[in-house]
């Protein structure tokens, strides 16, 4: 493969600003050319190659390359050998070349396209100057997690591991660890986080870290009602009634007059006791002859 990069770029690999803002472009053909503008002159890997070590997957990085070729990045010449056999030769340019251009040599200047913004190199910070007493390189402020909330960052990062699109950087995960504490808090799972998270992102995906706050927030489980426990009964330590406490009832303890509910009381016990009684009688007479009988009327 040809590399052909701008007169700035010979030494040093950058990006000119009409590659990087050719809006008729994907952002994965933006992504994909970057990555071939920084390899070497005659750098040898096909098409099927990079698929497969792209996460995108074949279908995506061939689309890809197909933009590249129509907006110009990208062009594929066969050659013929004396020997008669056909090579093709892969060309990658910084700048879209225009049909019929003759290609520049490799790291010969590519004629900018019209309408090209300049890139400045040397251009003064927006940004206000750093402190100098102060961590040039310090981290941003993110509040120190707990355990509860590192757990809560390695979760999250193992639920959207499988979708290369909501890749996420450390910061950003502990930024969002707040909100997965409190999912775990209300008894949701890493399913129903990647339930929650994963279907139905937007196309095109431009800030991870902000679908995900959105929907961590916006899909928040509503808190657990408390558990209600179950009522528990003691009897009463005289007349075996179920009471609500260990003791006696209000009965036994002379505080009320004993009411026997609907087939309580000394008549049921009567009736009970001869039923009890003919079954017995009953059961004594269905016994073979000469077995002893030991029930009593």
């Amino acid at each position: 493969m040809h590399v052909h990069r701008s007169a700035h770029a010979r030494n040093f690999t950058v990006l000119p600003n009409v590659m990087l803002q050719d809006r008729q472009l994907s952002y994965t053909a933006r992504g994909l050319l970057a990555d071939l503008l920084s390899r070497p002159d005659g750098w040898r890997e096909d098409g099927r190659q990079m698929a497969d070590s792209s996460p995108q997957g074949r279908k995506a990085i061939y689309k890809a390359l197909k933009e590249l070729v129509r907006a110009g990045y990208y062009r594929v010449e066969k050659i013929k050998l004396d020997d008669g056999t056909i090579i093709s030769e892969n060309h990658v340019f910084d700048t879209p070349q225009l049909p019929g251009a003759t290609s520049p040599g490799p790291g010969a200047p590519a004629a900018p396209a019209a309408g090209a913004l300049p890139k400045d190199r040397y251009q003064e910070p927006s940004l206000p100057a750093a402190d100098p007493d102060g961590p040039r390189d310090g981290p941003r402020d993110v509040p120190l997690l707990d355990e509860r909330g590192r757990e809560a960052v390695a979760v999250l990062l193992r639920v959207i591991r499988t979708e290369p699109r909501l890749r996420l950087g450390q910061l950003e995960a502990e930024e969002l660890a707040p909100l997965v504490v409190q999912w775990q808090e209300r008894g949701a799972t890493p399913a129903d986080l990647a339930t929650a998270l994963l279907p139905g992102l937007p196309v095109p995906l431009h800030s991870p870290v902000a679908v995900l706050r959105n929907r961590l927030e916006r899909k928040m489980p509503p808190v657990p009602a408390p558990a209600r426990r179950a009522a528990r009964y003691s009897e009463c330590a005289t007349c075996h009634d179920p009471v609500p406490r260990p003791g006696i009832c209000i009965s036994c303890a002379g505080l009320a007059p004993r009411t026997p509910g609907p087939g309580t009381g000394a008549a049921a016990t009567r009736a009970g006791a001869a039923r009890v009684r003919d079954a017995l009688r009953a059961a004594k007479g269905a016994l073979p002859l000469g077995l002893p009988a030991t029930f009593t009327g």
